[in-house]
């Protein structure tokens, strides 16, 4: 069994949105990862931006799709007090070349599960030393 993939705000909106940049490149990345049959995860967090950049956009029910699917199946990562603290702690140290709040609960919920992989081309995951798909 291949190990799971967390899925990032910018690599979700580049599948989503043709008009992003990104889309080209994220559209076969994202193929291949269902084909290989790969876990998705993913934080709250990360759907809540998506949200907020998705509320008045035609893929704006892709984000409610994802939610419940990843609900469903136990996928949302719910980081403990502990986990917030540190990712509170990075944010406030400028950690991981000063990657926002987000970005700080995502790299601690992966580091926390054991998830190397991420969905994304934010360059705040590749300077935290996870892989990133496009």
């Amino acid at each position: 069994m291949m190990p799971p993939v967390f899925l990032d705000t910018v690599g979700l909106i580049a599948l989503w949105d043709q008009a992003d940049p990104w889309h080209p490149l994220a559209l076969p990345a994202y193929e291949r990862l269902i084909r290989q049959r790969r876990i998705l995860t993913t934080t709250l967090y990360i759907l809540l931006e998506c949200g907020n950049t998705a509320a008045k956009k035609p893929y704006r029910d892709a984000v409610t799709d994802i939610y419940h699917r990843l609900d469903r199946h136990g996928l949302l990562l719910v980081p403990s007090p502990r986990e917030h603290h540190e990712a509170w702690m990075a944010y406030t140290q400028k950690r991981n070349a000063a990657a926002g709040l987000v970005d700080q609960y995502s790299f601690v919920a992966m580091k926390s599960t054991g998830i190397s992989e991420a969905f994304t081309n934010d360059q705040h995951f590749r300077a935290a030393g996870f892989v990133t798909f496009f």
